[in-house]
């Protein structure tokens, strides 16, 4: 998600995400608790039966087996009982996905492009006034970007060269520069991968991204692959949540999942300023996530997928229409932003937190908004809605890095302090909106950092065009210790945070 203009319209600003929550959002988290933790219901029973049998001494045990023998109806009634609650219970529980490791792509130093070089290259061009190279120059000014952000060889070369050929070495330098990472990191060979995703929202080419990973590794000819396209930033967590409902279904089974945007082909040169801040914001990155159902590989995993929660505003033409890839006036292509996008976005955040609620808040959290809910929605009461403390259900906070506005705006409305932004904060700065790779890219900063603990819970939320808003919470399944670990910022992390002062005239 990006930045569409500069203004400073209170229109343009996240609203109040807890003023007008709707009870069917509530009602909602709280059946997919029920739905996917059915099982949990014969935990308490479980407990019942086992107080219940320890207070039986020796001989109320001779005399329950002599009345057993006697009674074989009773004997085979239990019995039944006992298989029949078994076997839903084992069928009713999901199998636990496990995150073996991650990797992030980091471009050579040759692709690195500082303000100044940006400037110098889009001036080169000669496709655009002087009014909107003046705009861009605000835009990266006040965007939050730093200047060690990558693009392209195609965009950087004088003059750009934005071709099939060069959108096809973009991606296979991302992809197998991940993909690789990843299975030196892990061990896994590529044979063993069952299940490939990826996704890309703007570079769909035939033969699929996926099928050109398949021939690189040469996989296996029953591997199951899925290429996504169009869905955004927020498509990376959609990927996520696809590779967990195939794991479901595939015992044993390896599941790799690559997010990345490309930028070669996707380059605006046209004046519509809608469309030019994408140029402003977006840069070369990618992530590969391995992620499995084999019990064998807990011990490994760093951490163990909680929940995954998607929240889809398609179906309101406002909401679809926010984010729009068209033509200009001039017949060049790019991706135009309503100016409606931040009231879009904090509607669909609204919905999704909602919903999550239940699954994650401390039962004292849900109770207090609960109760504030009921007496404002049913009541009529005149009160403020209780806003829950999400920093009592999450340790770490990864927030897409679509824009400096946005994440002004979520620290704000979820009362978060600089410490939980930071990771977002720092991706964008050092590496630009990557898409629905950043929040891979920060992760791997609160990994650097040497904060992940064991059993630390970590908020991964992202936004994507139709409209769309997705979440997924991870567990900590051991402490990271960043000594051991190889990522993007292991030469440098000493350096962050470096200090990036707000600016209230920019909107995400």
């Amino acid at each position: 998600m990006v930045e569409p203009k500069i203004t400073n319209a209170k229109k343009n600003k996240l609203p109040d995400l807890l003023q007008s929550v709707k009870l069917k959002y509530v009602k909602l988290g709280y059946h997919y608790l029920i739905t996917h933790a059915l099982y949990l219901l014969l935990i308490p029973m479980f407990f019942v039966a086992s107080a219940h049998l320890s207070t039986l001494c020796f001989e109320d045990l001779i005399e329950l087996w002599n009345q057993l023998r006697f009674n074989l109806v009773t004997v085979l009634t239990c019995s039944t009982l006992l298989v029949f609650i078994s076997t839903l219970y084992f069928m009713s529980r999901p199998r636990k996905i496990y995150l073996l490791d991650f990797a992030c792509y980091k471009p050579k130093d040759d692709r690195m492009c500082s303000r100044e070089m940006f400037m110098e290259r889009s001036t080169h061009t000669k496709s655009f006034t002087e009014e909107n190279l003046v705009f861009q120059k605000k835009i990266l000014e006040r965007s939050g970007l730093g200047q060690s952000t990558y693009l392209p060889e195609a965009v950087l070369r004088v003059p750009p060269n934005p071709c099939m050929a060069e959108a096809r070495k973009e991606a296979e330098m991302v992809m197998f520069g991940v993909v690789d990472e990843l299975l030196a990191k892990t061990g896994v060979k590529a044979k063993d991968i069952g299940i490939v995703v990826v996704n890309c929202s703007l570079f769909n080419p035939t033969p699929s991204l996926s099928a050109m990973i398949v021939n690189h590794y040469k996989l296996r000819g029953n591997v199951l692959t899925y290429n996504l396209g169009g869905m955004g930033c927020s498509a990376g967590l959609i990927s996520i949540d696809l590779a967990k409902q195939l794991l479901q279904v595939n015992p044993n089974s390896y599941a790799i999942v690559v997010s990345m945007e490309n930028i070669t082909l996707n380059w605006y040169f046209g004046n519509n300023r809608s469309m030019l801040v994408s140029n402003c914001l977006f840069r070369m990155g990618g992530a590969a996530i391995l992620l499995t159902n084999r019990q064998s590989d807990q011990r490994r995993s760093k951490y163990q997928l909680i929940h995954t929660v998607r929240t889809n505003k398609g179906a309101d033409d406002h909401c679809f229409n926010c984010v729009f890839q068209k033509e200009d006036e001039t017949g060049r292509i790019g991706v135009a932003l309503s100016k409606d996008l931040m009231a879009v976005a904090g509607e669909a955040l609204k919905t999704n937190i909602t919903t999550l609620g239940p699954l994650v808040l401390p039962m004292s959290e849900q109770l207090l908004f609960f109760a504030t809910l009921v007496a404002k929605k049913i009541l009529k009461m005149k009160i403020k809605p209780y806003i829950p403390d999400f920093k009592l259900a999450f340790d770490h906070f990864c927030i897409h890095a679509g824009g400096r506005a946005v994440l002004d705006e979520l620290e704000t409305n979820l009362d978060l302090t600089n410490w939980h932004m930071e990771p977002s904060r720092m991706t964008l700065n050092r590496f630009g909106n990557t898409s629905s790779s950043s929040l891979w890219y920060e992760l791997a900063y609160t990994e650097a950092k040497g904060r992940i603990k064991k059993g630390d819970r970590t908020w991964q939320i992202a936004f994507g065009s139709g409209f769309k808003c997705n979440s997924a919470v991870w567990r900590a399944l051991r402490t990271v210790d960043p000594a051991k670990e190889k990522n993007p910022w292991m030469d440098e992390i000493d350096s962050f945070p470096v200090h990036v002062p707000k600016v209230e005239s920019v909107i995400s």
